[in-house]
């Protein structure tokens, strides 16, 4: 059940978005960058913050973000809209491999999902996949719609990032 969202060609840098089952979302990038840098983008908080968050959702912005990105870490992102209502997302760090690999839990909710993202070198550039599993098909429906949708535009917030950084 390939339900393909956008195309992929890793000559455009372009994201591709991909529906691989009912549960399971995978969505693929290349960077023009080093696997040590787009990992750090992925880790660092004061980096992290600067292309998170979709430009295109005006009005919301991450008013905090604590990230402990190691094995056994944890996170919590709590996002705003100008007012006092903010909504958290946090969860666990299931497994981190320095400038290859992050494993998260969404624990917001009974629907999170498991999220892997690697970084794999492909002659000093990356190739990132970032996998979800999700519990059912409903809350892959639902992530289909929302914070799935963001994705290719966040991404592309992070080349902008990575395209500015010292190698």
């Amino acid at each position: 059940m390939d339900q393909q969202v956008s195309n992929y060609g890793a000559a455009q840098n372009r994201t591709a978005v991909e529906r691989k089952s009912d549960r399971e979302l995978v969505v693929t990038r290349m960077f023009d960058a080093p696997p040590h840098l787009v990992f750090k983008a992925w880790s660092q908080p004061d980096l992290f913050r600067r292309w998170w968050v979709p430009k295109s959702v005006t009005g919301v912005s991450l008013v905090s973000c604590d990230m402990d990105v190691r094995t056994g870490g944890k996170y919590r992102l709590e996002f705003g809209a100008g007012g006092s209502d903010t909504m958290a997302f946090y969860g666990k760090y299931l497994d981190v491999v320095p400038n290859e690999r992050i494993v998260w839990t969404n624990d917001e909710g009974e629907e999170g999902a498991v999220t892997t993202v690697t970084f794999a070198d492909e002659g000093g550039k990356t190739l990132l996949t970032f996998h979800e599993i999700y519990p059912s098909k409903e809350a892959l429906d639902e992530a289909m719609t929302g914070s799935a949708a963001g994705l290719p535009e966040q991404l592309e917030q992070l080349d902008e990032l990575l395209s500015g950084m010292a190698v």
